[in-house]
């Protein structure tokens, strides 16, 4: 019996930070107890390289399971890991406190490559107002 795989990729989408975001400029997410938190691993994977993760990557290398792999892992157990972690649905990063919490808006491109790009700059206006792409809004941190 063959598992479904779910995915947390969009396409050609903007994710607008949260209604209830406070930062009304752009914060990289701080490290807290001398460790990075998920935010953080967040920010820097696709801060270091923009458009060269989908979701779906990020996602799953900054989880407990993608982190739990050790750098002499095998590709075959790469893929046997990242299976068994999507056979289940993951949160997207609508989810994300970069976007909720730490003023980071997420484009993802016709390939599903990710970018993010700070609440305010000229880049998050012009992706915000482009009619082509799917606008979605990170999730609120609080019930309305």
């Amino acid at each position: 019996m063959k598992q479904t795989l779910h995915t947390t990729n969009y396409r050609d989408a903007f994710i607008q930070v949260a209604d209830d975001c406070a930062a009304s400029a752009a914060i990289i997410p701080p490290e807290r107890a001398g460790k990075p938190t998920v935010a953080g691993l967040q920010y820097a994977m696709i801060a270091g390289k923009p458009y060269g993760y989908t979701s779906d990557d990020v996602i799953f290398q900054t989880s407990a399971a993608g982190r739990a792999l050790s750098a002499s892992a095998s590709q075959k157990e790469r893929t046997a890991a990242r299976q068994q972690f999507f056979c289940k649905g993951q949160a997207c990063l609508r989810a994300s406190a970069l976007g909720k919490q730490y003023g980071w808006g997420v484009h993802a491109d016709a390939q599903g490559r990710v970018a993010i790009y700070a609440v305010g700059s000229t880049r998050y206006r012009q992706l915000a107002n482009d009619a082509k792409l799917k606008q979605l809004k990170a999730m609120r941190s609080k019930r309305a």
